[in-house]
């Protein structure tokens, strides 16, 4: 019998998500990924392969306001600031990707402070 980790049932989820969402052009895919300090977000274009726009709890704009602030909070800051970057690109709508955990908590936040920044999904 096989043991099975948090990691691998997360991915089996990510797997069944991705064969239903899809980024095209018009609508691009906003991609989560959650690590155990860090938060990263991407806007990509899966028909080109390409990230058209990235952000993540490392960035310089998101360091220099992250000094004692919760892990949620910095992923408001991130949500904030990949709205502000795919408004500077043209980008309105997008596809929203969970990356497969569940919709609470640091992916909770960053999606309802993407949609306050002006990104609609």
């Amino acid at each position: 019998m096989s043991k099975t980790t948090n990691t691998s049932r997360r991915l089996a989820r990510h797997v069944r998500v991705r064969r239903k969402i899809h980024g095209t052009a018009d609508r691009p895919r906003l991609a989560v990924f959650r690590s155990l300090n860090h938060i990263y977000a991407q806007i990509i274009d899966d028909t080109k392969g390409e990230t058209l726009i990235a952000a993540s709890s490392l960035d310089s704009d998101v360091q220099s306001e992250i000094s004692g602030k919760r892990k949620a909070d910095v992923s408001t800051l991130v949500g904030n600031l990949v709205a502000s970057r795919a408004k500077k690109k043209g980008v309105k709508a997008v596809v929203f990707d969970r990356g497969g955990y569940q919709y609470q908590g640091r992916v909770k936040a960053l999606a309802d402070a993407a949609r306050k920044g002006g990104l609609t999904f």
